[in-house]
């Protein structure tokens, strides 16, 4: 299994930063491999995804989420085992510091490669500031969900 850890720096309130995060429909817009994702219920996300060229789609499940705090998932059934967690850390009134870690199982010699390289580590910092970019753009977020998820 692969796992990557990377944070980003926003300046916007984390309560801004984490309720853009809870729009999973708009990860398009700012994540590099998601072609789309549509949620299926509150929990219930489902995912289509383009990583080193091949297209996969499945299914993820939060698992855990805490309002301005963290959003965990884990992947059910589908083309993809993988599974993280994103957490929010409160910096100052106008900051956030944005983590991520993301553990997925590479497929084949060039999903293995890349991830020995480094190109998923990468890819995952691009794509936190490409949030960072499109937050910051915005100045707030495009919506919100604001439940509470226990483990």
């Amino acid at each position: 299994m692969a796992q990557v850890t990377a944070s980003v720096d926003v300046d916007v309130p984390v309560d801004v930063a984490y309720n853009q995060w809870t729009q999973f429909e708009d990860f398009p817009r700012f994540l590099s491999f998601v072609e789309s994702i549509r949620q299926i219920d509150d929990t219930l996300t489902r995912w289509r995804v383009k990583i080193g060229g091949a297209e996969r789609e499945f299914d993820a499940r939060i698992t855990e989420q805490h309002p301005d705090e963290r959003v965990a998932w884990h992947s059910v059934g589908g083309d993809e085992d993988q599974g993280g967690v994103v957490t929010f850390h409160r910096l100052s009134p106008a900051a956030t510091r944005v983590t991520v870690q993301l553990d997925w199982q590479p497929e084949g010699f060039v999903e293995s490669a890349g991830a020995m390289l480094g190109i998923d580590d990468h890819a995952i910092k691009k794509d936190l500031d490409n949030f960072k970019d499109f937050i910051e753009s915005r100045g707030a977020e495009t919506g919100s969900w604001r439940g509470d998820v226990e483990n």
